[in-house]
């Protein structure tokens, strides 16, 4: 069982022979030998050869991650600072690339707008001499420091943690099943009422069969828009419905789909154009990171190429988040100048909530491809969620061109 992280798209590198001509092999990025340890977060990765193994890592427990491997040398590296390219074994692209001193990296994943500093230790740390068994214990106490150490919301939330870790400790024997360990995990972290906090269980007995769960947390005020429904149904159904019921109420015919119906265009009026944004995220089949940020260039260009485009509509009030490289992207289509986006720290201190690493700072600029200057109007509610609102963050930056944003969320709503 583990927690689950953040979804990356996998960039598959293929190498192209002629028909009868025998070309040599990229050459090997450059292996940033050695044990590194992240600023926050609680990795620690140890890189020999072409090979990094990645350990997930608390003050008192330690469970090995991903494995990767490194890549050729390829234009994708080679933009990223001339960095060491990996691909992991779920198929994620990152780079380790200098980062000031040689004891000091950056590890980016080709996904993300930030990085993640990295620093040389000497050795594993102690905690990794022996993995953390997996007993129900055990893994409580992963699941609990992990939270203990890295969460960044208890004071916000009002959560005393340290009260429900111990309320559900007694609960958690030798006997205590893979399923019944699930149930005590949700029941932990459902109060939180975070879309960030999640469980994944690959394979658990659950209700007379084997079969793979999943938690993901609930914001408190988007049940407006789930009415009850899980959100997997809600995206077959109820989702459907609500965009109809904007189509025939409010639109001038039918919208194009782009980017497997994560992009869609409309008009309201002659001069008017409606762009909803579904998600940041899902815009190929293969959930490729490099042929989704492809696909939506080719969508923005097009849509943005509308002649009679005098005034725009952003709806995201249904937005399930995603990457923030594609949010970033489409809002430097509406950009008119460089502008500060957002800032991103992570937690530094395992044992104190109120110290956090430097900050990286995120800036978007105008794209030099087809975008909108003009008057923009942005639709948010309870649904906009994760790179919904760092989109919407950006959109109120000195930036975009002059925008209005209409909140149709519950005042009462907690963040």
């Amino acid at each position: 069982m583990q927690t689950k992280t953040e979804t990356l798209g996998p960039m598959w590198l293929s190498i192209l022979l002629a028909s009868s001509v025998v070309t040599a092999a990229p050459a090997l990025s450059q292996s940033p030998e050695g044990v590194w340890q992240s600023q926050g977060y609680g990795y620690v990765f140890e890189v020999t050869g072409s090979h990094l193994k990645a350990f997930e890592v608390t003050s008192t427990t330690c469970v090995a991650g991903f494995t990767a491997r490194l890549q050729p040398i390829t234009t994708a590296s080679e933009d990223s600072g001339g960095a060491a390219a990996f691909q992991s074994n779920e198929g994620d692209l990152f780079f380790i690339r200098a980062g000031g001193p040689k004891d000091h990296r950056l590890l980016h994943f080709e996904n993300s707008a930030s990085d993640v500093r990295i620093d040389r230790m000497e050795t594993l740390p102690v905690v990794c001499e022996r993995l953390t068994a997996n007993t129900p214990a055990d893994n409580f106490e992963v699941f609990t420091r992990t939270f203990a150490e890295h969460y960044i919301s208890f004071d916000l939330k009002q959560k005393d943690w340290g009260k429900v870790v111990a309320e559900y400790r007694s609960k958690v024997t030798p006997r205590t099943t893979p399923a019944q360990l699930f149930d005590i995990f949700e029941a932990m972290i459902r109060p939180l009422g975070d879309v960030h906090t999640s469980i994944s269980a690959p394979k658990v007995h659950f209700r007379g069969i084997s079969t793979g769960r999943e938690f993901e947390g609930i914001r408190p005020g988007t049940d407006r828009v789930l009415k009850g429904q899980s959100e997997e149904r809600f995206q077959k159904s109820g989702m459907r419905t609500l965009f109809a019921v904007t189509q025939h109420a409010y639109l001038r015919g039918p919208v194009r789909n782009f980017c497997r119906g994560k992009i869609q265009y409309g008009h309201i009026d002659a001069k008017t154009g409606y762009l909803r944004i579904v998600a940041f995220g899902g815009y190929t089949k293969s959930n490729d990171f490099a042929a989704g940020l492809t696909a939506l260039d080719a969508a923005l260009d097009e849509i943005f190429s509308d002649p009679m485009l005098g005034a725009l509509v952003v709806d995201v009030r249904i937005n399930f988040g995603g990457s923030y490289r594609y949010e970033m992207a489409i809002s430097s289509r509406l950009a008119t100048s460089e502008y500060l986006a957002y800032t991103i720290q992570a937690r530094s201190d395992p044992f104190d909530r109120n110290k956090w690493t430097p900050s990286f700072t995120i800036m978007d600029q105008p794209s030099s491809r087809p975008g909108f200057r003009g008057p923009v109007v942005e639709l948010i509610g309870p649904y906009t969620l994760s790179a919904g609102e760092t989109f919407t963050q950006g959109l109120m930056g000195p930036g975009p061109a002059a925008s209005q944003r209409v909140d149709l969320r519950p005042a009462e709503r907690s963040l």
